[in-house]
């Protein structure tokens, strides 16, 4: 996934506050963890806030911070909290006169609407948690024992 796809932001924050549900992250701290900048950060994740997704506390030890468990939460609200899909839907193009985008975007509307939605489907039934523990098994078996 892109570092800069607000997709993956998003992702790469839910998952690294998921390592510590009790305690906040700053925009700071996210940024120096996911490689982007802290502005793109917040921006991104005011979406997730908005959606009730995550809360943010302010002052000393304040931060980005989990406002639901990770069982709790799919790929499709995720992507929808955004408004960043993974997978386009179909959109119409700059040249609504020419006919041959005309007949492409007839022959590919349905078919193109059709795999967004059963692509939106199949994000509904993954979970953040299955995702967070699959993090967590890789990254137990990337710790080399002393």
């Amino acid at each position: 996934m892109k570092r800069n796809d607000r997709l993956s932001v998003a992702l790469h924050a839910l998952l690294h506050l998921a390592l510590k549900p009790e305690a906040s992250m700053t925009s700071a701290e996210m940024s120096a963890c996911i490689g982007s900048d802290p502005a793109v950060i917040r921006r991104t994740l005011a979406g997730l806030r908005e959606a009730g997704i995550l809360q943010t506390r302010k002052g000393h030890g304040g931060g980005w911070q989990l406002a639901r468990p990770l069982a709790d939460l799919n790929l499709k609200q995720v992507q929808d909290a955004i408004g960043a899909r993974i997978f386009p839907a179909p959109t119409r193009t700059e040249s609504p006169g020419c006919l041959v985008e005309q007949a492409v975007e007839a022959a590919l509307d349905g078919a193109l609407a059709q795999a967004a939605a059963f692509l939106d489907a199949r994000l509904e039934g993954i979970d953040l948690q299955t995702i967070a523990a699959d993090v967590a098994r890789k990254h137990a078996h990337t710790k080399a024992p002393s």
